[in-house]
């Protein structure tokens, strides 16, 4: 039965939880209950194992919709929920159905263009709509709860209801609340009973958190409407009460990271990754789900400051490459359940086949989808790869940084900022993007910028914009001057990925790589000669860079003189369809490079 939201808040938005009773089907696995050997005491244990994934971003289908072709990478990882299907149902023959549960840390509807398709093409939202292809799969499946991510709200929250009302199975965040009542949006929590042959049933509650960097990152989509919190203050309200209620067992489904950092600096009082943080600083927890930052954690354990006790983390691989399995083990003891003993370790998507329920199931939105994005919508006179991207100023990165450039310049004719030089900034976001010669098509087009960022102007001065550079130049590792350069090693230094890795079109610069961070950038200049540190500029950015994602700075406080709220994606696939030919000639320069003591590397 699906989780009713006006239900739940209407009781009480902190007790309305949803409850479920596993194992309407299936029969226990043999060792689920048994005496403890050598006990004397009649003591009984009990086993089960719940289930996790995060950050599945739209994959059912071990699919590449932006090549067309089964996914890869050099790692031979699989992706998808026809994947993961299979691993749960291997799980749950072992296990017994009874004594599993499965979740999921967030980040569900956003990422492929199966999942874009039926948020903006053929919308859910729609009168009579189509279910959305996420909740299908995951109602077949049989998740039993999944925490929001924060690439839930990229949509919108109207796209995000429709989805909560087409899953079987509760949205969790208690740390998203109404902005008005400060009242939970969603289901904080969901409580869940395993049935055992002795004793009481286990009750186990899964406490959701969400990332407060929402508030930054879809600021458009949720200012006025609903605030963010912090995860540690939130989980600290819920868990006593979640152990008062009688929960046996208690797990934190949060879309964090476990590394403590946060990538919008101090533009917001709560951490980014603060699973670990939780762990460490509420009592009361067994285990945590983690999600967001698309690393693999087998298991992970912190030690909670107040009981002394571990606390396992699990992440497994995004889009579904890894399925997460907590073993727990709990005795019986003196008429109740405690926990004895937790485990955690991840499965490999790729060491199993797709379930054909699944792709069956899915087969025809699959089909839609495929011809959608295989649309011819222009030709090019060459061809372009973004393999390079990372080290060397390449024509397809200044694809994206012209048609945003020409967007901006376009939109501010007539205004008071007409006069001024228009700027763009640009990520290789995927390696692997390309435009090939002669015909172009939306998958093509859609490969340059796999997210759904969106498009706005912010007005920096000549000393801000070096400052922006010198801080994007973290991307590289210090290299002196004669010794071998391998650019498979040269980049990502600290950390840094690809997609907080800035060029900026419209001016030319060196980066040396043989200086430390923060001086680096040298020979700026703006059509020929050195850049005025008091001039003006507008810079067309995302709105992910402008509301401090990255932390870079000066923008998040930049004056914004104009935005837009249509996909950056899109601005350059209707540029295509505008244009007819691309033609790398009429917009591609080498405008920087990397250098070390006035010499470039390549």
């Amino acid at each position: 039965m699906a989780f009713d939201r006006r239900t739940f808040l209407g009781s009480t938005a902190a007790t309305g939880a949803a409850v479920a009773l596993a194992g309407a089907t299936g029969s226990p696995a043999a060792a689920a209950v048994q005496e403890v050997k050598g006990s004397g005491s009649g003591a009984r244990t009990y086993a089960f194992t719940v289930m996790g994934t995060t950050d599945l971003h739209g994959n059912v289908f071990n699919w590449d919709y932006f090549t067309d072709k089964e996914f890869d990478d050099k790692a031979h990882n699989d992706v998808g929920l026809a994947k993961i299907s299979t691993l749960v149902n291997q799980v749950r023959a072992e296990k017994g159905r009874r004594n599993t549960l499965l979740i999921d840390a967030g980040d569900t509807i956003q990422g492929t263009q199966l999942s874009y398709y039926y948020a903006k093409v053929d919308p859910i939202t729609a009168r009579r709509g189509p279910v959305h292809p996420m909740a299908q799969a995951m109602n077949a499946i049989g998740y039993d709860a999944a925490a929001l991510g924060n690439h839930e709200f990229n949509y919108g929250i109207p796209v995000l209801r429709k989805f909560e009302e087409q899953c079987d199975f509760p949205l969790l965040g208690a740390n998203a609340l109404d902005a008005r009542t400060l009242r939970p949006a969603f289901a904080p929590y969901s409580m869940h009973k395993l049935r055992t042959p002795c004793g009481r049933d286990v009750k186990v509650a899964v406490l959701g958190l969400t990332n407060p960097g929402i508030a930054l990152w879809d600021k458009a989509n949720v200012q006025g409407k609903m605030t963010f919190p912090g995860l540690e203050e939130q989980a600290a309200k819920y868990v006593p009460k979640l152990r008062s209620m009688g929960a046996d067992v208690v797990i934190v489904s949060a879309h964090s990271g476990s590394s403590g950092t946060s990538s919008y600096g101090d533009q917001l009082p709560y951490v980014e990754n603060a699973a670990a943080l939780v762990a460490e600083q509420v009592p009361g927890i067994d285990a945590i789900l983690v999600g967001h930052a698309h690393t693999e954690i087998p298991e992970y354990r912190v030690k909670n400051k107040a009981t002394g006790k571990d606390v396992v983390l699990s992440e497994p691989l995004k889009r579904g490459q890894r399925l997460t399995l907590f073993d727990f083990e709990l005795s019986w003891v003196k008429g109740r359940w405690s926990v004895a003993k937790v485990a955690a370790k991840v499965l490999n998507s790729n060491t199993v086949a797709e379930d054909p329920k699944i792709t069956g199931l899915l087969s025809d939105e699959h089909r839609k989808v495929v011809a959608y994005v295989n649309q011819v919508i222009g030709t090019s006179t060459q061809a372009m790869s973004s393999a390079e991207g990372p080290v060397k100023d390449v024509a397809i990165i200044d694809l994206i940084n012209h048609v945003q450039a020409e967007t901006v310049k376009g939109a501010l004719a007539g205004s008071e900022w007409a006069a001024l030089p228009v700027l763009s900034q640009a990520s290789c976001f995927s390696r692997t993007a390309a435009i090939p010669s002669g015909q172009v098509t939306i998958k093509d087009a859609a490969g340059l910028y796999p997210f759904e960022n969106t498009m706005e102007a912010r007005l920096l001065t000549g000393a801000q914009v070096k400052d922006y550079l010198e801080y994007s130049a973290r991307y590289y590792v210090q290299t002196a001057p004669g010794v071998p350069v391998d650019p498979a090693k040269l980049t990502n230094a600290e950390g840094v990925p690809d997609y907080n890795y800035d060029a900026v079109y419209g001016l030319v610069y060196d980066i040396d790589i043989a200086q430390p961070v923060g001086s680096r950038i040298t020979g700026l200049s703006f059509q020929g000669k050195p850049v005025d540190p008091a001039a003006q500029f507008v810079l067309a950015v995302n709105n992910y860079r402008a509301s401090g994602g990255g932390n870079f700075p000066h923008v998040p406080q930049a004056k914004q003189v104009w935005a837009n709220s249509d996909e950056i994606r899109n601005t350059i696939i209707q540029w295509v369809k505008a244009k007819g030919t691309v033609d790398p000639a009429q917009f591609a320069s080498v405008d920087w490079r990397l250098t070390r003591a006035g010499v470039a590397v390549f």
